[in-house]
């Protein structure tokens, strides 16, 4: 389970490489829509763990508490290819109480190029009775210590965060 070290300063990003494989994809060799979550909830849980030693299957055991996700909202602007690399980018850019936001986005493997772009909204819950609780002590901790807080999620448009992804990625072009 996470314990803040305060000699520490944790990532706010975390990143992994893949290959996008063929069993995953449509018949145009596209990665297929559903599968974008499976390749960034699997990203995210190996990164989270690594980088933060955070554990949410020990949460769910040891606190009888989990996040269920409440809400996705998705642009899929750039198609992923069958055996292409890809860069798999996610943050926590929102929570309060009781919720999160996690952005996710996808790039080629050279940055250059915004694929996909995810924000999933989950409510925090006691597995005991399927009702929102508040966060835990030692999650808001890891919740403080890893969120992204240059994002006002409250007061910013989806697409217009779009826009700032990928302005963050592609290299400015001089003439």
């Amino acid at each position: 389970m996470f314990k803040r070290d305060p000699n520490r300063s944790y990532p706010t990003e975390t990143e992994s490489r893949m290959i996008i494989r063929f069993q995953d994809c449509d018949p145009l060799q596209h990665l297929n829509n559903s599968k974008y979550f499976d390749y960034y909830f699997n990203a995210r849980e190996d990164q989270v763990a690594k980088l933060y030693d955070f554990n949410p299957g020990q949460l769910f055991r040891e606190l009888g508490t989990s996040w269920v996700v409440y809400q996705h909202q998705i642009a899929y602007l750039r198609p992923a290819m069958v055996s292409e690399w890809i860069r798999i980018t996610s943050r926590l850019i929102f929570f309060n109480e009781d919720t999160l936001v996690t952005e996710f986005f996808m790039t080629d493997d050279a940055k250059s190029h915004l694929k996909n772009v995810l924000w999933m909204t989950s409510k925090y819950i006691s597995v005991r009775t399927g009702k929102r609780v508040p966060h835990d002590p030692v999650v808001m901790e890891y919740l403080n210590a890893t969120r992204l807080a240059n994002v006002d999620y409250p007061h910013v448009d989806f697409n217009d965060r779009i826009r700032e992804i990928k302005q963050q990625i592609t290299p400015v072009k001089t003439v």
